[in-house]
């Protein structure tokens, strides 16, 4: 009976010592299948057998979290060879620090705690270590933090010799800010996005929603932030300036998330403008902790209530609207549309080109069409293209079917000799019956 007593009591302290939700947190199980799978890998030449081992050792045994970001980032099991074949001394040298998982879990659920304190209504959410085909070192699907261990776990030892041109340059610079060291404030940025709507889907809204979660973390966390674009935001007004002309346009690459060349040599420069503006709201407010409520669960859906947030911090040089309203009387626009008459539901399937005059001429370098929400079923069948001598008129040489719905985007790809981006516009037509 002691003994059966004294089991009993072990067992309590056992399962019962840490509670199941802190537990369940933190994932790094993915972390110890890749590297298994990557010491079988490198035992075979073939890459058919390559492609076999890590789909039966990583891929399929691997955690919800990793099948998470195979689906938001695209990444399949070649991605993942080809990067283990070419750049073997990378993953050789990312080993030692990605096995560090296990120790920073504690870290990771401490600031957990600690974003609970300025966000009371902090929601359940766990944080998956996985090892990705570099294309993110941290992004979120549902109430998951997905983190890609091979960015987010470096540091400015990594051997990155393999690489080559933009991808080389801007891993060294990544790479040189020891991410490792911020792995944690890292988590509970993305963590905030767990608790955040829907992202929103143009590029003002966007950077708020970025720098929102990037403030708050911050302030969980009682650390200055580790994004180079917020100190460099901070100290170079410029910035501000060129965003307010940009704020409108969809080319989100030269603000967020890329390695795009810009004139100021720092990536992703729209997390300043949104924690420039998160920061404003919150030390205007008398409640912070109502202010820290309000920045999280703003509703992107609805576009009045973000723009008066926005405007309220008098952050720009106008309201938002007016802005809005220069740029559109500032960029070309599509004048007219030739060639499909003028009812867009009785259009001849016998169309054999779309012309589209716009009212200024463009450069006619530029140009780009895209799906609308009807996707590709939508799309014509889009032959080839070419411009007028005074660069006014583009056309489309096509393809339709008869009684047929279309729909596409003539994107602000297309600029000016000023490099003004079109105002985009949204062509839906549809063919009769021969």
């Amino acid at each position: 009976m002691k003994k059966t007593a004294l089991y009993i009591a072990l067992f309590h302290i056992v399962a019962c010592g840490q509670p199941k939700d802190v537990e369940s947190k933190v994932i790094y199980s993915d972390i110890d299948l890749f590297w298994n799978a990557f010491d079988q890998i490198l035992l075979v030449e073939d890459s058919l057998d390559q492609l076999r081992l890590l789909d039966s050792l990583y891929l399929e045994k691997g955690s919800p979290g990793l099948h998470k970001i195979l689906e938001v980032k695209n990444y399949y099991a070649a991605d993942y060879i080809k990067l283990i074949r070419n750049h073997p001394e990378f993953w050789k040298s990312i080993r030692k620090n990605t096995l560090r998982t296990k120790s920073i879990s504690d870290e990771l659920n401490k600031g957990i705690e600690n974003l609970r304190t300025v966000y009371p209504k902090l929601k359940p959410a766990k944080i998956y270590f996985t090892m990705g085909a570099m294309r993110t070192n941290g992004t979120t699907q549902d109430s998951s933090v997905l983190i890609g261990s091979e960015l987010a776990m470096a540091d400015s030892s990594i051997d990155i010799s393999e690489f080559e041109g933009r991808t080389k340059q801007w891993l060294k610079n990544y790479f040189a800010t020891n991410p490792i060291e911020n792995i944690v404030l890292l988590n509970i940025h993305e963590y905030v996005h767990t608790q955040q709507k829907e992202m929103p889907g143009n590029l003002l809204h966007i950077v708020l929603y970025e720098g929102i979660a990037e403030f708050v973390s911050v302030k969980a966390m009682g650390v200055p932030s580790s994004t180079p674009a917020v100190e460099f935001g901070f100290g170079n007004s410029a910035v501000k300036r060129k965003f307010q002309k940009e704020m409108f346009y969809e080319r989100t690459y030269d603000w967020l998330w890329s390695s795009a060349p810009n004139e100021f040599e720092i990536r992703d420069l729209g997390y300043y403008i949104g924690y420039a503006l998160a920061e404003i709201h919150y030390e205007k407010s008398k409640d912070k902790k109502k202010a820290i409520q309000e920045l999280i669960e703003l509703d992107y859906k609805n576009k009045e209530t973000v723009d008066s947030l926005i405007d309220a911090c008098n952050f720009f040089s106008k309201p938002i609207q007016e802005l809005r309203i220069e740029d559109e009387k500032a960029r070309p626009k599509i004048k007219s549309i030739n060639s499909i008459g003028e009812n867009f539901n009785e259009v001849n399937p016998n169309t054999t080109e779309i012309s589209f005059e716009f009212s200024e001429p463009l450069n006619g370098l530029h140009t780009g069409v895209n799906y609308g929400e009807m996707g590709d079923k939508a799309f014509p069948k889009i032959l080839e293209a070419n411009w007028s001598e005074d660069k006014r008129i583009w056309t489309l040489m096509v393809e339709l079917k008869e009684n047929h719905s279309y729909q596409f985007y003539i994107t602000e790809n297309f600029r000016n000799e000023e490099g003004l981006p079109l105002m985009p516009y949204l062509l839906e037509f549809k063919t009769i019956s021969k």
